[in-house]
């Protein structure tokens, strides 16, 4: 699935049907007790950091979201209860916040009082118009801020249907988002086949695994190994977390610039393997994209030492794989980049320090900075620079994703830092990045993004 924003997956004319959480369900919600499972560290980040962004002055959306077609011409019906049986498959779909003073409460509907109201919002002839609203749309109810944070449309035309998913970050990840279409498209096709329910192993609840890891992470102080790690860490970036180590043109302590993306081809797929093969001696592709970024980030910037945050998901155990939520940590790593280093010592640095380092991002970072006193919130959605990589040819319907026209859509706003998600699809390498609207950065990145491209292929020569 190539991940892209709402302006490059497609988007054709067609009828507009929304659906949205129906008044009878929020009513309900409205007068429920408090759940006693507490959100999760990184929700009550992401949640805290939109309002203190938001009290400033902007608005930064944030939300996550899929597209997918289904051949022909939708049956709405059938359609509305897939959606709403997917929906109540996922408990924290159906799980929100509220405000009590300062303290984030949860609070979680039981599944029969959750149903769907479906709207016909008209017919869109022109493409771009339909993309704009879509993108309003979502930014106003897929919103952090507010609950219900979830909204489906479907674009219905005579030969298919292209259906758009949106969601607030705090329910979602990336790999949540990779699963949506083929979950769909199943329990679509039974409805339609007259083939009753589908039956599956119940998904196991993210709500339940925030109340697990949180009491994980609230057993630990300011004494734990991990805080000390992140402390020394904390302190060889200059006291905050790291930023690509490139010009992006942006003056400090300036205002949250808008930002732009960058969605690509990265190699082909006989390429793609062949820098598997040639890293797989060091840990694999990841190693190698870390190895390569640090090399170029010296040629372009010239910092002796590459430090950035590696993303991991947090789903250790298998019961969590068919689950959505945001099951995501970070592990610090310094990788010496001084002089001339060749790829094949880099990557056996890069290895050594993810072998060292990995399991710190199975401790919340949202807790580590609390017991640290550091507070890098207020003044962006993104703590620090991103380099992820995702073989996702292994999850369910990837080999129906370019039929499907299959699509993982992320909003791009505002935000200080450059954030690169390379994935392994069955035709080769996908890059898409989002960084600050300057002429520096956009230099800068493209720069990166060719010089990636450069040094891959000559693993494959």
């Amino acid at each position: 699935m190539r991940i892209t924003d709402i302006q490059r997956c497609e988007v054709r004319p067609g009828r507009l049907v929304e659906w949205t959480l129906s008044p009878a369900t929020v009513e309900t919600a409205k007068g429920l007790p408090d759940d006693s499972r507490p959100p999760a560290y990184i929700q009550e980040s992401h949640i805290r950091t939109a309002r203190s962004v938001r009290d400033g002055g902007l608005f930064v959306p944030t939300w996550l979201g899929t597209a997918f077609d289904l051949p022909g011409r939708v049956d709405l019906d059938v359609l509305q209860e897939a959606l709403r049986a997917w929906t109540l498959r996922h408990e924290t779909l159906r799980s929100g916040f509220r405000w009590a003073g300062d303290r984030l409460r949860r609070f979680t509907l039981d599944a029969g009082d959750v149903s769907l109201r479906r709207e016909t919002v008209g017919d869109f002839a022109d493409a771009d118009a339909l993309v704009a609203h879509l993108q309003d749309r979502f930014d106003a109810v897929a919103d952090a801020l507010r609950w219900p944070n979830l909204i489906y449309t479907a674009v219905v035309r005579d030969d298919s249907t292209s259906v758009y998913m949106a969601f607030d970050h705090s329910n979602v990840d990336g790999y949540s988002v990779h699963g949506i279409p083929a979950e769909i498209h199943e329990l679509y096709a039974a409805g339609v086949e007259g083939r009753g329910p589908v039956v599956r192993t119940p998904a196991a609840s993210y709500v339940d695994f925030c109340e697990i890891e949180r009491a994980d992470a609230d057993r630990i102080d300011g004494s734990h190994d991990v805080v000390a790690r992140w402390r020394e860490f904390i302190g060889r970036c200059d006291g905050t977390l790291p930023s690509f180590p490139v010009d992006v043109g942006l003056e400090p302590g300036g205002p949250l610039p808008p930002q732009k993306m960058l969605c690509e081809p990265l190699v082909d797929a006989d390429t793609a393997a062949a820098f598997e093969a040639y890293c797989r001696p060091h840990g694999g592709s990841l190693v190698g994209l870390l190895a390569a970024t640090g090399l170029i980030v010296h040629e372009l910037g010239g910092q002796s030492v590459y430090r950035t945050v590696v993303p991991f998901h947090t789903r250790v155990k298998s019961r969590w794989s068919d689950s959505v939520g945001w099951f995501v940590g970070g592990a610090p790593i310094e990788v010496p980049v001084a002089g001339t280093p060749d790829l094949p010592s880099t990557l056996r640095a890069v290895r050594a320090e993810l072998q060292a380092n990995r399991s710190l991002a199975r401790m919340p970072l949202a807790r580590v900075l609390k017991l640290l006193g550091t507070d890098f919130r207020p003044t962006s959605p993104d703590l620090y620079s991103i380099v992820s990589f995702l073989d996702a040819r292994g999850i369910p319907g990837a080999g129906q994703w370019a039929e499907h026209k299959a699509y993982g859509l992320m909003r791009v706003s505002y935000g200080d830092q450059v954030c690169v998600w390379v994935s392994r699809l069955h035709d080769g390498l996908w890059l898409a990045s989002r960084y600050p609207d300057t002429d520096v950065a956009a230099k800068n990145v493209r720069l990166y993004v060719e010089r990636l491209r450069d040094l891959l292929a000559a693993t494959a020569s």
